[in-house]
């Protein structure tokens, strides 16, 4: 903080990066699913916010700005890899010759069903149960990236929980 608030950009990035690098790469981590792009949006929040010191204002802690805009990256991220798979699947499946057996068939609904579930869910409710679930990240850990307590933690993952599988009950009608 009082390497922003002196000016030394080039200074108060390095410290940011030790001291908050391993945050930011676990938050990335989590949300992106891969180790290579986690890195590559842990530089890319880290530029960020080397140029946007100029305009932090200090309020709140360092670490939850960064992390903050980490999640708007990865956000971003998700967002244009969600774009890119979509239009893979429609050339794909617009190919003559590939047929998709049943059970790959039916994986893929589930799959899409899965995806739609977790679409309903509160941006917040969905990060927990990806950083839970699809990280495998401790409830201490989700907390601390969150920036809430333990019992948050917990309580907002167990709820995002009941919600997919209310969401998932529910009877999805045949089309023929």
């Amino acid at each position: 903080m009082a390497l922003i608030r002196a000016g030394d950009a080039r200074q108060a990035i390095a410290a940011c990066a030790r001291e908050h690098g391993s945050v930011l790469g676990r938050l990335c981590m989590a949300l992106l699913g891969s180790q290579a792009e986690a890195e590559e949006a842990v530089q890319e929040a880290l530029l960020a916010a080397y140029d946007a010191f100029p305009s932090y204002r200090g309020e709140g802690s360092v670490r939850g700005w960064l992390l903050g805009i980490a999640r708007r990256i990865c956000a971003r991220r998700l967002a244009k890899r969600a774009r890119r798979q979509r239009r893979l699947e429609l050339i794909h499946d617009a190919q003559a010759q590939s047929r998709l057996p049943d059970e790959l068939a039916e994986r893929r609904r589930h799959g899409r069903r899965v995806r739609d579930a977790l679409a309903n869910l509160k941006p917040t409710e969905r990060e927990a149960v990806l950083l839970r679930y699809g990280s495998e990240l401790s409830y201490r850990e989700i907390a601390h990236i969150c920036g809430i307590d333990e019992a948050a933690a917990r309580k907002r993952t167990s709820r995002a929980l009941m919600k997919l599988r209310a969401l998932l009950s529910k009877k999805v009608p045949e089309v023929v």
